[in-house]
């Protein structure tokens, strides 16, 4: 479509999984997509203009992603200064030496900071250094929570699941505090999605699954675009959970 026409995402973490099958989604739909990943532009990612729109970014560095902010602010000017979708994607959720969770007691306080700084601090400065832009395009931002910020899991750590469920709350916030910009905001909350960084035993939770499968990230990439299209248009301030009912 023409470029005054076509609409512009930005995400993070669009390396594999759930950003990977978004961006997908995305440009599969006309889209613009502007990817931000602490890892290079890789030739097998199946989108256009992928390494022209591709910012590489270290979240865990508040200087860098204030260096990103601007760089994102710059490319947009190609789209007049227009943002109709943030996606705040990426996230850590570090495990100590024998790959198990990291519980309250044996978290290092650096692991909480980084953990916080890309699971919560990032989102919110991005959003924030991006609110010219979206309200000039009444965009919309979605905020990827989990299942693990509800409920105590059996892989993710404590760090990961406080800063997700802090993530929702600040969705409700920034509902609230967006909302009379024409900006909607928004979260996804995943369960058990079929992606290469699966632990070993989920086969295990599958078997608690109303659903009894584990989720496809095309699934929750249509999720994403749903809050982010037309059809959304009074939907605000919501965590919609894609987990085949497994917070039930």
């Amino acid at each position: 479509m023409p470029d005054s026409e076509r609409k512009t995402l930005v995400l993070t973490g669009a390396s594999r999984g759930i950003g990977h099958a978004t961006v997908k989604r995305f440009s599969q739909a006309g889209w613009r997509v502007i990817s931000c990943s602490r890892h290079p532009f890789s030739d097998k990612c199946p989108w256009p203009m992928g390494p022209e729109d591709h910012i590489q970014i270290d979240l865990a560095d508040p200087d860098n992603l204030g260096m990103a902010v601007g760089e994102i602010k710059s490319r947009l000017q190609a789209e007049g200064g227009r943002l109709h979708a943030l996606v705040n994607n990426a996230a850590i959720s570090p495990k100590n030496e024998e790959g198990q969770r990291l519980d309250s007691l044996e978290t290092p306080m650096q692991i909480w900071r980084q953990v916080f700084q890309v699971n919560f601090f990032a989102p919110i400065m991005l959003a924030r250094g991006l609110f010219d832009e979206l309200k000039k395009a009444q965009g919309s931002v979605v905020n990827v929570t989990s299942i693990a910020g509800v409920r105590v899991h059996p892989f993710a750590g404590t760090a990961y699941a406080t800063s997700k469920a802090a993530l929702a709350s600040l969705t409700r916030e920034m509902a609230a505090d967006f909302g009379p910009h024409n900006i909607r905001v928004n979260a996804i909350a995943p369960g058990e999605i079929n992606t290469s960084i699966l632990s070993p035993g989920t086969e295990k939770i599958v078997e608690s699954i109303p659903l009894r499968r584990l989720g496809d990230t095309a699934e929750v990439a249509d999720t994403i675009y749903y809050l982010c299209s037309e059809n959304s248009s009074y939907v605000t301030g919501a965590e919609i959970h894609i987990n085949g009912g497994q917070h039930v």
